[in-house]
């Protein structure tokens, strides 16, 4: 049933929209029958990590997609992560947006490397560049870009900062598997680019990730590094971690390759009904993929201009929680604002005008194969709802905020 007033939504006393909780994406599982039949056949070979088949073949199948020399297949995308910026030889300083999940950060302050934050272009939501070399000192040793939302970087220019400043330059990729700048896929660039393979992620390995390079050395080093440095049997030859992913989360990915045309379908589905249903809708800006270029559409991304709206975003995601709708403020509030980067650089927001403005606008809602057409229209219709009566909300809001404060302070 669609809601018309304001006393039908949940957060006033009406019944919940759904009456299960609609989750940002749930794991997209691909053909559960080829996934059980790998299952058992890698059980009864018994070879269940320690670069098996599987592995082997979902490495060969992502370099193969990609056009890439090199596809090192890890156990997170945070390892692989790591090991990229170890064996890349980053030091001293890295320039880093903060407006990125923290993984990216905390990659590089768990090996003692210091993240410079840097602000984003406010169109692309990606590092800029033309912000980028006032943040380069003498103890600046590379860049890592990250492709948000699947939105590439300024490649080109990144590139050629990076060059004339003898960086190293490293792009954090988790959200950008079969994504492409300027008709190259993603995964070509820089020293070597990282991939997420995470639950959350549209091609998922349960949990992994993945190294891919064209840098032949740069692979040999990833590889030796992923498993304690072993050179064959016995003969370590160089420092390591256990970085390997598993037989198991390989068949995986394979069987999610399978069907991974029909994910991005049902993404892109999503995204243009989005598109169309709160086309005009004032202060609500849908972010707009390039169709141009291939792209997984597995973000839907809203920022919300409050000035317009008159409901804050912080108070819209209330109104969907309580209407089972789980939609999501990333990545509030940046990394600059979470420890220890809070404590290490307590200014750091006044260089940061744009990341701080993204922080307090940005909502992702509900996509993949799991949701409908009819559930997309019904939240596209409570989110219009909610915003053509704006103000009368945040008033009603107020207002029911402070019957529960006086309700209390009563006991």
């Amino acid at each position: 049933m669609m809601k018309s007033n304001l006393e039908e939504l949940a957060i006033f006393g009406g019944r919940p929209a759904f009456s299960e909780k609609i989750h940002v994406g749930r794991p997209n599982i691909g053909n559960r029958d080829r996934l059980l039949e790998r299952i058992n056949d890698l059980l009864d070979r018994k070879w269940l990590s320690n670069n098996g088949p599987y592995v082997q073949e979902f490495e060969r199948q992502v370099s193969e997609r990609l056009g890439v020399k090199h596809c090192i297949a890890m156990c997170s995308g945070t390892v692989a992560l790591e090991i990229a910026i170890r064996a890349t030889g980053l030091t001293g300083e890295v320039i880093v947006p903060s407006f990125t999940f923290i993984a990216t950060a905390h990659a590089l302050q768990w090996q003692e490397i210091t993240p410079v934050f840097c602000d984003v272009d406010p169109q692309t939501h990606t590092l800029n560049p033309w912000r980028l070399e006032a943040m380069i000192t003498p103890r600046t040793s590379g860049i890592i870009g990250v492709h948000l939302w699947g939105q590439p970087c300024e490649v080109e220019t990144l590139t050629e900062i990076a060059q004339k400043h003898n960086l190293k330059l490293m792009f954090d990729a988790s959200h950008a598997f079969g994504c492409s700048y300027k008709g190259t896929m993603i995964g070509n660039f820089g020293e070597a680019e990282v991939f997420s393979f995470h639950a959350t992620k549209f091609l998922n390995t349960f949990e992994g990730g993945a190294v891919v390079t064209n840098n032949d050395e740069l692979a040999t080093k990833v590889r030796l590094m992923k498993n304690f440095g072993f050179a064959g049997y016995d003969n370590v030859i160089y420092v390591g971690t256990n970085g390997k992913m598993n037989e198991i989360s390989a068949a995986m990915g394979l069987t999610g390759l399978e069907t991974i045309n029909e994910f991005v379908a049902n993404n892109h589905r999503n995204y243009k009904q989005y598109q169309r249903e709160l086309a005009g809708l004032p202060g609500v800006h849908l972010f707009a993929y390039n169709e141009n270029e291939q792209c997984n559409y597995q973000y839907i991304v809203l920022e919300i201009d409050e000035a317009i709206t008159k409901v804050s975003r912080n108070d819209l995601i209330k109104i969907l929680w309580a209407e089972n709708i789980l939609a999501r403020r990333y990545f509030y509030p940046g990394c600059h604002r979470m420890e220890p980067y809070r404590s290490y650089f307590p200014h750091a927001g006044l260089l940061l005008p744009e990341t701080e403005k993204l922080t307090k606008r940005v909502l992702i809602l509900p996509t993949g194969a799991a949701i409908g057409a009819d559930e997309l229209s019904k939240i596209c219709q409570i989110l219009r709802l909610v915003v053509t009566k704006g103000r009368e909300i945040s008033e009603n809001l107020l207002t029911h905020s402070t019957d529960k404060a006086f309700q209390g302070s009563k006991k």
